[in-house]
């Protein structure tokens, strides 16, 4: 939201810059991204050279068909020539004036008299984007009677101004309004707050206003107003500027006057055509099946049931707190109108508007949660301001609601909030900041929350949240006394920092990479049905891809030796509504097969699990340089994938965890000698050699401590397909010495076994 500064002191009085004011609001309440500054430059008296002129003649250029020759008083005495070149006003008209020396924003150099075919011109009459005020340049800004000549023009339009551009928090809906803003600034900073209070406009030649509302869970509050002899056109300049600088368009008068009145008040409004609607009614209900409607921005929408709408009794009219219709839409031949001022309730209208895809300035604060007490003060100046800008008499009034929600009650001790925030605070001190950001102190220290905080202070602790936020920077930066420990990690969690400390130790960094991702290698991922972006429409499957491109960006920043891993979410396709959430473990490091298996051997032994390896593919590593385990895969990047030469891995944490011990048993160490002997078997080249050791543990049983492959041979010597495996066998017994007899009859064993399983040969 952005609230220019010059709006924003109507409301309140205070002696701080806006950088002060931004620089207090960021401490207490919300986001401040920027301060803006918006305008004509002031600097050098720059704004003395604006001025308020009254147009004494406007003839046509003689020698210009398109320009004019005007006559401008701006309390100087004497006319000023003015050429300009704008028709859309004459004689008589109040505007804005620049002079000689003026900085404007679109001039890179001070305003100079000039002499135009002839004529010469000592100074420029302003349309509204050559001083920062909107968009049009089709005609000059023709101010309204009243400002004698000569008034600075600063005083008149907000000409120079800064702008607060805020991002409230989700629960301060309230601050999404002028009225909101200025009553924290009054509180935060020790201002005058005086929010607007205009009269209510007399109801003339009285009719019944016809407002049902079959759905009162969805819309608690339904105030309708009807205006006639309503007269469409411009908004004045003070309003279509004051949009404009808070980053809203300017349409026409009507319905600039309930956008006006939703940024004031936080309380959002529409206005319809009356003679569009059936009977001139409204009734407030839930979709009918297979029922459709074409909102304003031509859109057709086909409705759920869940969907509120606003309707005239026979078809939608509206989709309720999103966004109007077409076929009720106020136009140019509108001369009779129904205010709406409602309440909705949050939850349904976010939904709706996620599914439609349909976020609006509205809908926006609908689903925060709207304070229903505010439909009744944005009607009354909506209505004030409809009768005084589109000379519209109001000639009915209906306020349709049950019993308006009760202003919530909780009891506060002033000793407690002491405790939390870590100071001293006066108990006379606690119960003036809460007056002051609105709430009601009883004596018994029971406090009444207001309407537009009724949402979000519900608690104790919530009281003292608010009693801290003026104070926010005077609170020490101190940790509370621990006086005991509650909870320890699970077996997971334990495992898991296991993991990440033996990978630090390995030389690995530790990266963050995005959920949300483009594109995934699974088909079947799950796709967001309303993605912020098209960057992250899906839910990744993988932690692969984002490693590589995290390792991509270091390599064009230059660093070297890059090796990353990440513990995080996948989320796996279930066929349900949710997808299945697993912990994986991704890695990337420079090198090849050899390395990353290396870091595997690690990381296995560490968790006291042996490494045990098969033949394997993904998407992402070499072929026939991709291993797989019960967890997972690993091998050598893909060279098409990334540069270089990189080894990769991922596993899934819950199967790599499952075969942990709980507690690592003691075993004896065995004094008895081992007997080692080598082996050589000749076996099918597709046969994997990890299977080989398997088959050897298998035949020996517990007696063969240790089978590790030293050397595999592929050449002449063998025939056919065949490559040599050597195996390097450890016997031993923790009862006695073996004697070769023993160690013999343990080695044919596993030979037979070779032969019988895989056809291997021995060779030596």
């Amino acid at each position: 939201m952005r609230a220019p500064l010059s709006w924003l002191r109507e409301y309140v009085t205070v002696d701080p810059s806006a950088g002060e004011i931004a620089r207090r609001l960021a401490i207490s309440a919300l986001e401040v991204e920027r301060v803006i500054d918006v305008g004509v430059p002031d600097v050098d008296g720059n704004l003395g050279r604006f001025l308020v002129g009254s147009v004494l003649e406007a003839r046509p250029h003689a020698n210009a068909d398109r320009l004019r020759v005007c006559q401008v008083d701006v309390g100087e005495g004497h006319p000023r020539q003015i050429v300009c070149g704008a028709w859309n006003f004459e004689a008589g008209a109040t505007v804005a004036v620049a002079l000689p020396g003026a900085l404007l924003p679109v001039l890179d150099q001070p305003l100079r008299e000039v002499e135009l075919r002839g004529q010469q011109s000592r100074g420029m009459i302003l349309a509204e984007d050559e001083v920062g005020l909107g968009e049009d340049h089709a005609g000059i800004m023709v101010l309204p009677r009243g400002p004698e000549p000569g008034t600075p023009l600063h005083d008149v339009l907000p000409i120079h101004d800064q702008v607060l551009d805020v991002v409230p928090t989700p629960n301060r809906v309230d601050l999404l309004s002028m009225v909101g803003l200025a009553r924290e600034v009054a509180a935060l900073l020790d201002g005058d707050l005086h929010p607007p209070a205009p009269q209510d406009p007399p109801v003339v030649d009285g009719e019944p206003v016809v407002v049902t509302v079959e759905d009162p869970a969805g819309c608690p509050r339904y105030i309708g107003r009807v205006f006639r002899d309503v007269k469409i056109g411009p908004s004045p300049q003070w309003l279509r500027s004051r949009l404009y600088l808070a980053e809203m368009r300017s349409i026409s008068n009507v319905v600039d006057v309930t956008n006006y009145v939703m940024h004031v008040w936080g309380s959002p409004l529409h206005a319809f055509d009356r003679a569009r609607l059936a009977g001139g009614r409204i009734v407030v209900r839930r979709a009918r099946p297979g029922e459709e409607l074409r909102t304003l921005d031509g859109t057709l929408r086909r409705l759920e049931t869940s969907d509120l709408m606003i309707t005239d009794g026979e078809r939608s009219v509206a989709l309720a707190a999103i966004m109007g219709g077409e076929e009720s839409e106020v136009g140019d031949e509108t001369t009779e109108i129904l205010l709406e001022a409602a309440n909705f309730e949050p939850i349904g209208i976010l939904r709706s508007s996620e599914r439609l895809a349909l976020r609006t300035a509205g809908s926006n604060r609908w689903e925060k949660g709207v304070d229903p007490y505010l439909a009744e003060p944005a009607a009354v100046l909506a209505s004030r301001m409809l009768v005084d800008l589109a000379d519209a008499g109001m000639t009915g009034h209906v306020d349709v609601h049950e019993r308006l929600p009760e202003r919530p009650v909780v009891r506060l001790r002033p000793e407690r909030t002491e405790h939390v925030l870590g100071r001293t605070l006066a108990a006379e001190d606690q119960r003036l900041t809460l007056e002051k950001l609105g709430f009601e102190v009883n004596q018994d220290w029971t406090v009444t929350v207001p309407t537009w905080r009724a949402r979000d202070v519900t608690r104790e602790i919530d009281l003292v949240e608010e009693i801290a936020r003026p104070i926010l920077d005077a609170i020490p930066h101190t940790m509370p006394l621990r006086r005991h420990v509650r909870g320890r990690l699970s077996r997971d969690q334990r495992l898991r920092r296991l993991v990440e400390d033996v990978l630090v130790g390995a030389g690995f960094l530790e990266a963050y990479t995005w959920s949300l991702v483009a594109s995934d290698p699974d088909p079947a991922a799950v796709r967001l049905p309303d993605p912020m972006s098209a960057d992250q429409a899906v839910l990744r499957t993988t932690l692969l891809p984002g490693l590589v491109d995290a390792a991509r960006t270091g390599l064009d920043t230059g660093a070297e030796d890059l090796a990353l891993f990440e513990i995080a979410r996948v989320y796996l396709p279930s066929g349900e509504q949710l997808p299945d959430e697993r912990w994986h473990l991704g890695g990337i490091l420079e090198g090849g097969y050899a390395e990353t298996k290396g870091v595997l051997e690690t990381l296995y032994g560490a968790l006291h699990l042996d490494l045990r390896v098969r033949r394997g593919s993904h998407r992402q590593l070499h072929p026939g340089k991709t291993a797989e385990t019960d967890a997972g895969a690993f091998g050598e990047l893909h060279p098409c994938v990334l540069e270089r030469t990189w080894g990769a891995f991922e596993l899934d944490l819950a199967t790599l965890f499952a075969p942990v011990p709980e507690r690592i048993v003691y075993e004896d160490v065995i004094t008895y000698p081992a007997v080692r002997q080598d082996i050589a078997v000749a076996v099918d080249e597709d046969v994997e050699v990890g299977a080989l050791v398997e088959a050897a543990h298998e035949a020996a049983g517990p007696l063969l401590r240790e089978a590790r492959v030293f050397d595999v041979y592929r050449g002449e010597q063998l025939d056919g397909d065949r490559k040599s495996v050597a195996l390097r066998l450890s016997f031993q017994s923790p009862e006695r010495t073996l004697t070769d007899a023993e160690a013999a009859e343990l080695r044919g064993a596993i030979i037979a076994l070779l032969r019988a399983r895989f056809g291997g040969e021995l060779r030596a």
